[in-house]
């Protein structure tokens, strides 16, 4: 094989590498150790017999958890419907109970019950759990929303490495008004399969097609910009933003109390965990905190707006390029696309 040959090749082995260490050190650093970190729970009760127990609930368990006493079960049932709690204990000597809701996080609840269950036992009494909001039967464990965002996902960044390997000769414009209709494409495959393939939703489902499409739509544009300037490292940078960063913040499979601060800190702004708890609230809490999650998607949405706003000015601006350099760069645009597809 002659050098420069040689030297094409392990250029081009540069991007599956990174993302091999990326992923890596993502996914494992995200999910591979989950433990609670201020877990919110409340116990119920406003005499001294309850703050007591509260506070010796928080002393064993120190920063796992965060305790609270609530007057009546009604409160606590209103502080979980709101995500505020993760689980509520109602003290008994008979019957003790843990109300949790488990659409918010299995997880959590799982975390929860871990918790409560041995203080029960103690006292010699089983322990009677109540779902006041659990997924729907076709989704029992509550993650087939996370599964979604990473159709969605993928349909979504793959689609930026055919925008710009067909697209490379079509100017800014047309390729943006291309990756919205695509986006549309994209929410509207999510939707048929949230809704009639496998009834994640069984209700709303336009308001669940409208959010795919502001989080779909935001990935793509965002891409399309960064294309402009990025071309063949394109792929990498998705992968980072959109997947990396993207699914292990999202609060599909831990939430933000399962994970260490890193990850639940992006939990409050990255557009992922917006899609998924936007989803969460419409489908199972009423719409209870819907605005802040479609806020969220629609900030990344203005924020792709705005990198293909400045890549359109920048194309613009450059001069006509020689053909052959023309040519290179579709030519790494293909190699972009089957190294999408790759992944």
């Amino acid at each position: 094989m002659r050098p420069p040959a040689l030297r094409h090749v392990l250029t081009h082995l540069v991007t599956p590498l990174l993302m091999c260490i990326g992923m890596g050190l993502a996914y494992m650093g995200a999910f591979v150790t989950p433990e609670p970190h201020h877990l919110p729970v409340a116990v119920v009760g406003s005499g001294p017999e309850a703050k007591v127990f509260a506070q010796t609930v928080k002393d064993k368990a120190g920063e796992a958890l965060d305790v609270r006493t609530v007057a009546t079960r009604a409160e606590a049932v209103d502080l979980l419907t709101s995500r505020d709690i993760t689980g509520a204990y109602v003290p008994s000597a008979r019957t003790p109970e843990l109300v949790i809701a488990s659409a918010a996080s299995d997880m959590d609840a799982l975390a929860v019950e871990k918790v409560f269950t041995p203080v029960a036992a103690g006292q010699g009494v089983p322990l009677k759990v109540t779902d006041v909001a659990a997924p729907v039967d076709d989704d029992p464990t509550g993650q087939g929303l996370f599964f979604l965002l990473i159709a969605l996902s993928i349909g979504s960044y793959a689609s930026v490495a055919a925008l710009g390997a067909a697209g490379a000769t079509l100017p800014l414009k047309v390729r943006a008004l291309l990756a919205v209709g695509v986006s549309a494409v994209v929410s509207g495959i999510g939707a048929l399969l949230a809704g009639p393939v496998f009834h994640l939703a069984h209700h709303d489902l336009a308001g669940l097609w409208g959010m795919a499409w502001l989080y779909s739509a935001g990935i793509l544009l965002i891409g399309v910009g960064l294309h402009t300037f990025l071309r063949r490292w394109t792929t990498l940078a998705m992968m980072v933003l959109f997947v990396m960063l993207n699914f292990t913040s999202s609060g599909g499979l831990y939430r933000p109390e399962l994970q260490n601060g890193f990850f639940g800190t992006l939990h409050a702004f990255w557009n992922g965990a917006g899609f998924v708890e936007g989803a969460r609230s419409l489908l199972y809490f009423g719409g209870d905190g819907l605005a802040r999650d479609i806020w969220t998607l629609v900030i990344w949405l203005l924020l792709g707006l705005a990198i293909t706003a400045v890549a359109a000015a920048y194309e613009r601006n450059k001069e006509p390029e020689p053909v052959v350099q023309e040519a290179r760069e579709v030519e790494e645009t293909e190699e972009e696309i089957e190294e999408t597809v790759g992944v």
